[in-house]
């Protein structure tokens, strides 16, 4: 079971809404749909939770670039809202675009479709698959700190208290809550 939900920040306090992410397929789409619910340049956050297994909240201010942290990156990837926060980037491994275009233009001769001698047909996982994915903790675990929550504490977070923990250190428990 999920739980998804972006908290704005407005000259009021914050705002929750419930979101749905049916329509979201990458970490832009996310950053898209937290804008919509922006008020100025403020911070929204984008909330997931996964029941007992991982936690992800993407900071998303003006037209920055989203600022990611995952509770535990390998839980996250056997989800499909999981896959939407890791990005290569945040798993420090090169876009899988880049890879299929180093294999289009590999020159040593395997140009015309030949197989390659290292390929190997037996279904193991390709480089950059889950099997890389680290465990635990990944990304800006300082996400949160000018918020009131320091990094040390995001990350001891347990993954079935954490929204709840992040709203109280926020101030808005309440907001978050009407939501659930």
């Amino acid at each position: 079971m999920y739980f998804a939900a972006l908290l704005a920040r407005t000259e009021d306090g914050w705002e929750a809404s419930d979101t749905e992410l049916d329509d979201v397929e990458t970490l832009a789409d996310l950053a898209d749909l937290a804008r919509e619910a922006a008020t100025d340049d403020e911070p929204v956050l984008a909330c997931i939770e996964q029941e007992g297994a991982w936690f992800g909240v993407v900071r998303i201010e003006g037209e920055d670039d989203p600022r990611v942290f995952v509770s535990d990156a390998a839980a996250a990837m056997r989800s499909s809202y999981g896959e939407i926060l890791l990005s290569d980037e945040l798993l420090g491994r090169e876009p899988e675009d880049l890879e299929a275009l180093d294999q289009l233009v590999d020159l040593d001769g395997t140009e015309d479709g030949e197989p390659d001698s290292k390929d190997s047909s037996d279904g193991g996982e390709q480089a950059g698959g889950s099997d890389t994915t680290p465990p635990g903790p990944i990304g800006d675990a300082k996400l949160l700190a000018d918020l009131g929550m320091d990094d040390k504490a995001l990350v001891s977070l347990a993954p079935e208290d954490a929204l709840s923990e992040i709203a109280d250190a926020l101030g808005c428990t309440d907001v978050l809550e009407a939501v659930r």
